[in-house]
């Protein structure tokens, strides 16, 4: 392997909790709701699948069906998508659905798994390309710059930024392109079977993580530097 292609959310980094995420929009706005009705909205947003990253949508409303399908191939149609989703709940403001949304697009609102960076930095330091490569509608690239992660990436390959999404091969095939890798010499490490699976139609060999809390997957991306020349752990 000459190149590795990482997927994003649930795979290098994980969102916050909803409560959290409601939490903090709710502080950032000065307002106030009782515990447990600040749960019980937290609760109703999760099933609405309202913050990126986080659950699915349990339903997607008739009226916002377009967006959703659209919703990894431009930003407004991100945000059309998931303001659309977390309207569904109503909150004391307005405003804090857009709040909602602007806060998970913060460096603070996600969080890299406990091996991400030892396992990028060893990458690097074997001399293998980096790529991310992500169905989003937002420009990531600030997370991983807050976290220290950004000098250990070569390219970012973004959904919205081309128009189109994982499982299209054309995606993997411009981030092969950018890295000057070669398909056959590249690794797709991801957690969705369906998106990221699409890389191998391009012949890329495909490792798929297991979409968890932080705290339940401390160590899931080790196995990589093992696939790798040089196979020897970076000291820390």
């Amino acid at each position: 392997m000459t190149a590795v292609l990482f997927d994003f959310s649930g795979t290098l980094f994980r969102v916050e909790s909803t409560e959290s995420w409601l939490r903090a929009a709710l502080t950032a706005t000065g307002t106030t709701l009782p515990e447990p009705q600040l749960r019980q909205k937290a609760a109703a947003l999760e099933v609405a699948g309202a913050l990126p990253g986080g659950a699915e949508p349990k339903t997607v409303p008739g009226a916002l069906a377009g967006a959703w399908d659209a919703r990894d191939l431009g930003a407004e149609e991100h945000r059309a998508a998931f303001t659309g989703l977390s309207r569904q709940v109503p909150l004391p403001e307005e405003t804090l659905h857009d709040v909602l949304y602007d806060r998970h697009m913060t460096p603070a609102a996600w969080t890299p798994y406990p091996d991400a960076g030892l396992v990028l930095r060893g990458l690097k330091e074997r001399g293998i390309a980096v790529g991310i490569v992500s169905n989003i509608g937002w420009d990531l690239r600030p997370v991983f710059r807050e976290h220290g992660l950004d000098r250990h990436v070569d390219a970012y390959v973004l959904s919205y930024e081309h128009g189109m999404r994982k499982p299209d091969p054309r995606l993997f095939a411009v981030a092969c392109a950018e890295l000057g890798a070669d398909p056959r010499r590249t690794l797709m490490v991801g957690d969705s079977r369906e998106a990221d699976g699409g890389a191998a139609a391009l012949g890329c060999r495909v490792h798929f993580v297991d979409h968890l809390p932080v705290s339940r997957r401390p160590d899931a991306l080790l196995p990589l530097l093992d696939l790798m020349p040089e196979a020897e752990l970076p000291s820390v």
